[in-house]
């Protein structure tokens, strides 16, 4: 791998290491104002909202700068949204604005993976890139749930600096306080990611002018018999892991009890898994194989389905590894994929920012249907069930899809997976 790759890594580790950390802070801060549980379960879509307001901006903007430049830009967004949390200013405000730096970071983030490296590098970076933002979603998780822990509070409540108390009252206050600086060292990291020999692309002077552009890009990906198949499976796989990060929350509290600080563990060993499944896809899987792993999707549905069974944390360990493992092996080749034919339709920022519209829709229409649901009482155990099997159902219509796609179109499909498989055809 080139030399900017590893600082980009870096980048990523720690911006994605504080966002995983906050949601179990910002979970945490919201039951300890005795918010309802509805609140706390639309955090998930409150951080997806901006990716789909903004997804006509965000990735004509990531490709007007050097992407080193938003990513720095996106993180100082996600600062003032994690300073407005101390403030009376309302949680789940507060956590959309940092949504709203996580946005703009997106498409450069993984923009700069297609013009620093060849399509034949592209798996394995996604591999790396995938299992590294696995790794902070452990760690980020974890530190998030110690951080809130009751130890931390006793420790508060013992100080004897009336003024520490008065300004930062709880767990959660000290810990968002800390998070800032994790964002800060991300954003070091940023300002030394080297900028690539891609052109930038001049942004319009009138800012409605992208929108019919952004359209057209969306339209050209989904018409793309290739490209359709690969976005509708991400779109609905990042929709049902976004959510699944509180449900896991919620299903660790009402089947085995927890709070929030244990339960925040079972969230870290479903990415554990899909640590080893993105690592083991880097190395075994091409991009020109990439639908082979749609099956797995449909068995990674089914198996969320078979949490509402389990009782026993022992039991639970190694199921939730599994489930993370089908999960990220399904979808390092399949972004990888995405990413190439995006690249090679419209440019870098914008179709990461049309995959991002599209993945963050599904996360944001899954997140208020659960959240509308959880208002009206339906417990953790429905829900997952529901998730599940929407997750097997459309994961076999895909696969349909796709058949029908290759009985169809051979002669272009053949040629499409030329293109993926040659690095001079990329771009």
């Amino acid at each position: 791998m080139k030399r900017g790759f590893y600082t980009i890594m870096a980048a990523q580790f720690c911006s994605s290491l504080a966002d995983n950390a906050l949601f179990v802070v910002a979970v945490e801060l919201l039951r300890s104002r005795a918010a309802p549980e509805w609140q706390a379960a639309a955090l998930v879509p409150m951080f997806a909202l901006f990716y789909v307001l903004l997804a006509p901006w965000v990735g004509a903007f990531a490709d007007s700068r050097p992407k080193g430049q938003v990513m720095f830009i996106s993180n100082a967004i996600k600062v003032v949204g994690c300073v407005l949390m101390l403030t009376p200013v309302h949680p789940l405000l507060a956590y959309s604005l940092v949504g709203l730096g996580a946005a703009a970071y997106s498409p450069a983030k993984y923009g700069i993976l297609t013009e620093l490296l060849p399509p034949s590098q592209l798996v394995k970076a996604n591999g790396w890139i995938e299992g590294l933002t696995i790794a902070s979603i452990i760690l980020g998780v974890v530190l998030g749930g110690q951080l809130v822990s009751p130890r931390v509070a006793a420790w508060l409540g013992g100080h004897e600096a009336a003024w520490l108390r008065a300004l930062l009252p709880g767990a959660a206050e000290v810990a968002i306080v800390g998070l800032v600086g994790v964002y800060a060292l991300a954003a070091a990291f940023n300002l030394r990611i080297p900028r690539t020999t891609a052109p930038l692309r001049h942004l319009p002077s009138n800012p409605l002018a992208l929108l019919p552009d952004f359209w057209r890009c969306n339209l050209r990906l989904w018409r793309d018999h290739l490209g359709q198949i690969s976005l509708a499976t991400t779109t609905l796989f990042w929709g049902v892991s976004g959510n699944l990060r509180y449900i896991v929350l919620a299903w660790a509290a009402a089947a085995l009890g927890y709070n929030t600080t244990q339960a925040s563990s079972l969230v870290g060993v479903v990415a554990v898994g899909t640590a080893v499944g993105a690592i083991v896809a880097s190395v075994r899987m091409r991009i020109d194989q990439a639908p082979r792993v749609i099956p797995l999707g449909i068995a990674m549905g089914l198996l969320v389905v078979g949490m509402i069974a389990i009782r026993d944390v022992w039991v639970a360990a190694p199921f939730l590894v599994l489930l993370g493992a089908l999960g990220g092996f399904l979808v390092v080749p399949m972004n990888a994929l995405l990413q190439h034919r995006g690249h090679n339709l419209m440019g870098a920022g914008r179709s990461i920012a049309v995959q991002n519209f599209n993945e963050q829709a599904c996360i944001l229409g899954l997140g208020f249907m659960y959240s509308a649901a959880t208002g009206a009482g339906l417990s953790a155990f429905g829900a997952i069930t529901a998730f599940g099997l929407l997750v097997a159902v459309v994961m076999a219509l895909i696969q349909r899809w796709h058949a029908r796609n290759l009985r169809r179109y051979p002669h272009e499909l053949q040629r499409l997976f030329e293109i993926a498989r040659r690095d001079d055809l990329h771009g």
